[in-house]
């Protein structure tokens, strides 16, 4: 019996506290690194040419987690799955803080991501348990966590490291890991899902659900465009921003990405827009600032306070619409059937996923190759072209007024 179905009152405002807290600080196992590789690579022997390997290990094993390990969610006790997971990550998060070898790092990098994925089974959980009126406030709540989760992760990383060394960022990850699986394991409600699908059937399911879903595939398209310019504008902005520009220091860098982090607010208010219906224009508030965040640097002036300044807005207006449209996207899965959430959940990340490590790269070469303006330019490019695709939809319901968001 899926137990979590049963729920007669609402989830109380303890539990989606302790949940969106447990989604940050899981999920910001995956970014603890992208500010340490320089360190880590030295000091387990990995060449220059083989240093990203740090980070493309742990979001390869995210996106395998998304989609052969959070199909489970439909399948097992939830419970035992999240603290399962923890407890995977706390072990691998240990062998990397002691690890003196490239092989030993890179294969606890893999099992770090893959663990890791207990946060996209936690998210599912929350709406599970919430009643219908109020998922969308409750699952923004616990996206909200996720985000703050992964704003965090680096300038934190960077601040500790300064003033230790990155052994102990990974240990202290561990034993926070270690007593968030205990924690969990005391306070979370067992969820059984209701399916006697086989794991084999359960995995062959996920083209069919994507193939048959047309909401899931505009929803993931929707935050691919967003999550990628996210991507871009995190890998070229640090760069910018240590430069001959405005020569800001690694804590200066971790100082302005700890500002983006005023952009969550926005996970809860579009929570509550899709509770009242309000799915289809939010989203396109969403993605207009997308496209609007990168917009603003490209009016910045000769003066580096003022073009610091619209940087700064720029990351929160930015924050603001990845947060907006991640949890509008999740709602409208989530309202799908619970049956299949933990799989339309997977499908949704390691689709948007796929985005952001597009937006990542191509972020990367274009700043190199053409300069800031450039990849500016290419940052608006993506959530343009979603901006683009979500006309379609209007459209569409303007013909069909009736049709399901």
């Amino acid at each position: 019996m899926d137990h979590a179905h049963r729920n007669t009152s609402d989830i109380a405002p303890g539990m989606v506290l302790l949940l969106a807290i447990a989604a940050g600080a899981i999920v910001a196992n995956l970014y603890y690194a992208q500010t340490l590789v320089g360190p880590i690579a030295q000091a387990t022997g990995l060449s220059a040419a083989s240093a990203g390997l740090i980070v493309t290990l742990t979001q390869i094993g995210y996106t395998l987690g998304l989609l052969f390990i959070v199909p489970l969610g439909d399948l097992l006790e939830n419970r035992r799955l999240v603290v399962g997971g923890l407890l995977l990550t706390a072990i691998a998060l240990l062998v990397a803080a002691f690890s003196s070898s490239a092989a030993v790092f890179l294969a606890a990098a893999l099992a770090i991501g893959l663990g890791s994925v207990a946060a996209q089974i936690l998210v599912p959980f929350a709406a599970h348990l919430s009643q219908e009126a109020t998922r969308g406030k409750t699952v923004g709540q616990v996206v909200s966590g996720l985000l703050l989760g992964i704003m965090l992760a680096r300038p934190a990383a960077s601040m500790i490291a300064d003033h230790s060394n990155w052994h102990v960022v990974f240990g202290g990850a561990a034993v926070l890991m270690a007593g968030l699986a205990s924690l969990l394991r005391i306070k979370l409600p067992q969820r059984v899902p209701a399916s006697s699908l086989s794991y084999t059937r359960l995995i062959a399911s996920l083209w069919q659900l994507f193939a048959t879903t047309p909401v899931l595939r505009r929803r993931a398209a929707y935050h691919a465009g967003m999550f990628g310019s996210f991507s871009l504008f995190w890998t070229v902005t640090p760069i910018m921003l240590a430069g001959p520009q405005f020569h800001l220091s690694q804590t200066g860098i971790a100082i302005f990405a700890l500002v983006g982090m005023a952009g969550a607010v926005a996970s809860p208010v579009a929570g509550k827009l899709a509770d009242s219906g309000h799915t289809l224009m939010a989203t396109a508030a969403a993605l207009l600032l997308g496209v609007i965040s990168f917009a603003l640097p490209l009016l910045a002036p000769q003066s580096t306070t003022l073009a610091l300044g619209l940087l700064v807005v720029a990351s929160i207006i930015l924050d603001m619409g990845v947060a907006a449209n991640l949890v509008l996207g999740q709602r409208a899965i989530f309202s799908l059937g619970t049956e299949v959430r933990s799989r339309l959940n997977g499908l949704y990340f390691a689709t948007f996923f796929a985005g952001g490590a597009a937006g990542s790269a191509l972020g990367g070469w274009v700043h190199a190759r053409y300069g800031w303006h450039a990849a500016l330019l290419t940052g608006m490019a993506f959530p343009g072209l979603a901006l683009l695709y979500w006309f379609s939809e209007y459209a569409g319901r303007s013909r069909q007024p009736a049709c399901v968001a």
